[in-house]
């Protein structure tokens, strides 16, 4: 006996011993059984649509099994297909938007390379990214990324921080296959910067006492550091001079703390539904970031108490005035023209490099760094 079933993108099919019979209910099938133990033979097959999982799964079987110690419900189970077959899925069609990756193929390419490596190369940066996001998430408790439920509240702390360490030694598999030793040391270090950053970061957080070097130390080595390691692995793939590999090291830099700073400032400034996140997440998180950093400096005295209070607990009650007090002491703009200055020593760097259509590129990508809303 079987039961088909199908949602928007998972369908599933349920071969079953006599007594049973099974509805499909978005992403899983539920199984009745009329006898009386229930007989445990049967499976689900789960098909998956073409490039649903960068792994390669395409079909998944998974046995019937009843609980008979369920006196309750002894004779009704549900099969879901593991997270496994979810949680790739939900990496790669999560939105965002990919400077990182993208950065490393536009390098290489303004540099005139022709060959493909700046595609493994490129898929190295989103990897690291990617699974630096899952354990951040996992570290911050955050519930929403890109406008959609983080991996962790949808498939649980231990998947997310699994298919993390997976996507981290995938990343370093791909290293190896380039067959360049300096751009394993690149990346041996990068990471570690990283990990520093969040360190760092952790460390910081609920202390209003945060200066400004602080906190640009910070997101250079947990934003820039990735940005940079990516267009200087463009430079090395290129095999170019050393002048090049400096200058392509300083506009990812530069881009890197520009679109840092920008996400810093959105937290204050943009709509929820065009940051993809809830606004003041940072606030709640006890991060001073630079538009509380410069409001506690130049806001009122009671300015100044109302964001260190809130910074050392946590607190997004008073969110509103908060925001009001970023504003009127110049904390957005003041954080925005930093990104803004960090933009054109990007695009500077690039003067080495020959005019083309991928410098232009580059220099595109820098600008979109800044003008973006979310």
């Amino acid at each position: 006996m079987a039961q088909n079933g199908q949602s928007t993108t998972i369908s599933g099919q349920a071969v079953m011993p006599s007594g049973c019979s099974a509805n499909w209910s978005s992403h899983e099938l539920t199984i009745y059984s009329s006898e009386t133990p229930p007989q445990p033979a049967g499976y689900v097959q789960f098909y998956l649509p073409n490039g649903w999982d960068p792994c390669g799964f395409n079909e998944i079987r998974l046995p019937i099994i009843f609980n008979p110690s369920n006196p309750y419900n002894n004779g009704t189970t549900t099969i879901s297909p593991p997270f496994y077959t979810y949680l790739p899925h939900h990496i790669n069609h999560d939105g965002g938007k990919r400077l990182r990756p993208l950065a490393v193929p536009v390098a290489a390419r303004a540099c005139g390379y022709r060959g493909e490596a700046h595609i493994s190369a490129a898929a190295i940066i989103e990897f690291i990214h990617a699974a630096t996001l899952l354990h951040d998430d996992v570290v911050d408790g955050y519930g929403l990324r890109r406008g959609q439920r983080t991996a962790n509240v949808l498939f649980g702390n231990q998947a997310s921080v699994l298919v993390g360490d997976f996507l981290y030694s995938r990343a370093f598999q791909l290293m190896v296959e380039l067959n360049d030793i300096r751009i394993l040391e690149v990346m041996a270090n990068a990471t570690n910067t990283i990990a520093e950053g969040e360190v760092l970061q952790l460390m910081n957080c609920n202390n209003p006492n945060i200066t400004e070097a602080d906190y640009m130390e910070v997101i250079y080595r947990k934003t820039a550091k990735l940005f940079e390691a990516g267009t200087r692995i463009a430079a090395i793939i290129a095999n170019q001079s050393e002048a090049v590999e400096e200058a392509l090291i300083g506009f990812g830099r530069h881009l890197g703390l520009a679109f840092q700073l920008i996400d810093d400032a959105l937290d204050y400034m943009a709509s929820p539904e065009e940051l993809g996140k809830n606004i003041g997440d940072d606030l709640a998180e006890g991060k001073p970031t630079l538009p509380l950093i410069y409001a506690m400096d130049h806001g009122s005295a009671a300015e100044r108490h109302m964001i260190r209070e809130a910074v050392e607990t946590g607190g997004t009650q008073n969110l509103k005035s908060i925001q009001l007090a970023i504003e009127t002491s110049g904390g957005l703009r003041y954080t925005t023209e930093r990104a803004r200055i960090e933009a054109e020593r990007a695009i500077a760097a690039l003067s080495v490099l020959p005019p083309s259509t991928f410098r232009d590129g580059l220099v595109g990508l820098a600008q979109f760094a800044i003008h973006r809303r979310y």
